[in-house]
């Protein structure tokens, strides 16, 4: 039976991977809509490539370029936001969710509304609205799959075993560019410096995120929600081969580990021919050539992001939405040279504490409130940098 497949974010690394696995078996499936950015020659030669029914791109300066490349192939063009709420509601059996930000959100929701499986990379959007999301696709009979490699392990990890029976969760980091550095070097640390991953190259924002671990803060966050876990549940552990993605401990004093190469091909693959297991062209590990794994405790003093997140986790509602804000705002201020790498937590610790004394994890949530936590605390973090900055 062929699947209906929509990818957002096909022109970024999860989407090109994402392409990759089905033009393995391209009869298998149907392409319903492919969303990118700037990319317009990557988006459309994969549109064409797939024939998929739309191809959108989220920049509305750009839609002449899309119709110009598509025009004569019977693929259809669009752009804007409104654009890819209207392509999330497409009838599709499986929706990758890989568009980077607070962006994915909206048409992540409207895939879940329409009752799709959503194979689910963008961590903001469950990290700023994980009791909406969960809740629209109860709602709808619709499914989540986590696909970041971490918690793609852990939800592998726990098939077939019962929720109570779980005492912790272990996820696991690379401790980023700076994970050796002195502790009194990192204030000087330059965004260059920042995005030079010690083990893969990403992109340069996920890659400063590592280094300043408030990615695993999300991912602590994404957790919390996905699973249910409590804060207390979760732990970090650096792990500087990044071969042991996540790890599951049980009330029997057994760990259920998650062991294979950094590939995320193995997370979208999982996810997109659950609940069976397809061939896959990635690496087969050699243990016997690896040798060993090694594993320490982050330190607090160089990761302040793990030590907020947990005020994060308790005060619930709205404070994951403020917290990405926050933090998304202090990377562009870090970028654009008008903060320290170190003062990131800081703009990010003074969110916190608005956070603390106003009623916003308390909101009702919907899209529009998650909209607006994201919007306050971006204008806090402005209001924040500026004072470090004068």
């Amino acid at each position: 039976m062929t699947r209906r497949v929509s990818i957002f974010g096909a022109t970024g690394s999860i989407g090109a991977n994402t392409l990759g696995i089905i033009r393995e078996e391209p009869e298998a499936y149907r392409v319903v809509a492919l969303t990118g950015g700037r990319n317009i020659k990557s988006l459309a030669s994969a549109a064409i490539e797939l024939n998929a029914e739309i191809a959108v791109t989220a920049c509305d300066d750009l839609l002449e370029s899309l119709r110009d490349a598509l025009c004569g192939t019977g693929v259809e063009a669009a752009a804007g936001e409104q654009a890819l709420i209207d392509a999330a509601a497409r009838p599709a059996d499986w929706t990758m969710s890989a568009i980077v930000g607070f962006a994915g959100l909206p048409p992540g929701l409207c895939a879940l509304e329409q009752g799709a499986t959503l194979a689910l990379a963008n961590k903001e959007s469950m990290v700023a609205a994980g009791p909406l999301l969960i809740d629209t696709a109860r709602r709808n009979g619709a499914r989540i799959i986590p696909v970041d490699s971490e918690h793609s392990a852990i939800f592998q990890a726990l098939n077939g075993e019962k929720m109570q029976a779980v005492e912790r969760v272990i996820i696991t980091a690379s401790g980023g560019a700076f994970r050796d550095w002195p502790l009194e070097a990192l204030s000087e640390a330059t965004p260059e410096q920042a995005a030079s991953h010690p083990n893969w190259p990403m992109g340069q924002r996920i890659t400063i995120d590592s280094a300043s671990m408030f990615n695993k803060a999300l991912e602590l966050i994404e957790a919390k929600e996905f699973f249910g876990f409590s804060s207390e549940q979760i732990e970090v552990l650096i792990h500087r081969e990044s071969l042991v993605h996540a790890l599951v401990g049980f009330r029997d004093g057994a760990l259920m580990a998650h062991v294979g190469p950094p590939d995320m091909r193995h997370a979208i693959g999982y996810a997109l021919h659950h609940p069976e297991r397809s061939h896959l062209p990635v690496e087969r590990l050699d243990l016997a050539k690896i040798g060993q794994l090694n594993f320490q405790s982050p330190e607090p003093g160089r990761y302040p992001a793990l030590v907020l997140v947990r005020e994060v986790m308790a005060a619930g509602g709205h404070a994951g939405a403020a917290f990405n804000g926050s933090k998304e705002a202090a990377l562009d201020g870090f970028l654009e040279g008008r903060i320290r790498f170190t003062d990131m937590a800081r703009v990010v610790e003074r969110e916190i504490e608005n956070i603390s004394v106003d009623d916003r994890a308390k909101w009702t949530m919907t899209l529009e409130s998650v909209r607006e936590a994201d919007r306050v605390a971006r204008v806090r973090a402005q209001e924040t940098m500026d004072a470090l900055d004068g």
